[in-house]
């Protein structure tokens, strides 16, 4: 095995392992004073994992103060913030740690899930360790599942999340595209399995948008920013194999502020 393919090996073997880990509870709340009251949820790219400036009360949380819904809120002075995103949450993660400061009150919403769901991580390891067919065939086996298991799940999120906060407008983030396919990278995975991890997360933003408007939530399609900016690029907004490994294959603060800022702020 070439240096370079190990290298990506460890690193989504361990970012397989980090990303199980899941935090309980919600940062405090800021008070300001003009917007509406602003309530952050999610998994790692609403977090901001990836980004570095974390608070370090948010523990493996990883919350940034790069990260999108920090950034939104500093420029919008919400009545209140409360920012309950958590490195590794599921949809089950959600349900059980993160809506406590919902209200009636809330005003507004945002929220990414369904990667870790989906089994990202697994995926990213599974590509990396085995071969390529084992690698499509994982692909498959989670595009399997965010058919035909995840709407449910996210179904029960965003039910959730309407019961606690019926005022609330909830803007739904979607996933960036991982690779830039015939780009710079010439070591790592081959292209027809950058190809098919890129194919993985269109299928989920397809999905998880199909659900967000039948809830009469907004979805916010980061595709389209990240466009220019995906691993093999050569102006890449999202980490390859990096350390601290953990924030491997996350946005950076560029693709924070650059790529779902942007579309948060739209959709708001």
């Amino acid at each position: 095995m070439k240096l370079s393919r190990l290298t990506a090996t460890m690193g989504a073997f361990v970012v397989g392992a980090v990303l199980a880990l899941t935090g309980a509870g919600a940062a405090h709340a800021t008070e300001n004073s003009a917007g509406p009251a602003y309530v952050a949820l999610g998994d790692s790219y609403s977090s901001g994992l990836g980004s570095g400036s974390y608070d370090s009360s948010s523990g493996s949380c990883k919350r940034s103060s790069k990260a999108y819904p920090a950034l939104w809120a500093a420029a919008h002075a919400p009545s209140s913030f409360n920012f309950a995103a958590c490195s590794g949450a599921k949809t089950g993660d959600v349900l059980n740690n993160q809506l406590g400061p919902l209200g009636s009150g809330t005003g507004l919403v945002s929220i990414s899930i369904g990667g870790n769901d989906a089994g990202f991580a697994d995926i990213m390891t599974t590509c990396a360790l085995q071969s390529e067919s084992t690698c499509i065939n994982a692909v498959n086996s989670a595009k399997t599942f965010v058919q035909n298991t995840l709407p449910g799940k996210l179904d029960q999120v965003y039910n959730a999340i309407s019961a606690k906060a019926p005022s609330a407008h909830v803007v739904v983030l979607g996933y960036p595209r991982f690779y830039k396919l015939s780009g710079s990278c010439i070591v790592g995975l081959s292209e027809t399995e950058r190809a098919a991890i890129n194919s993985g997360a269109d299928l989920l933003n397809s999905v998880t948008a199909k659900r967000a408007a039948d809830h009469g939530f907004s979805f916010g399609d980061v595709t389209t920013t990240f466009t220019g900016h995906e691993i093999c690029s050569g102006d890449a907004w999202l980490n390859s194999v990096t350390f601290p490994i953990d924030e491997s294959y996350h946005p950076t603060p560029a693709g924070q502020s650059g790529g779902y800022l942007p579309v948060f702020s739209s959709a708001a």
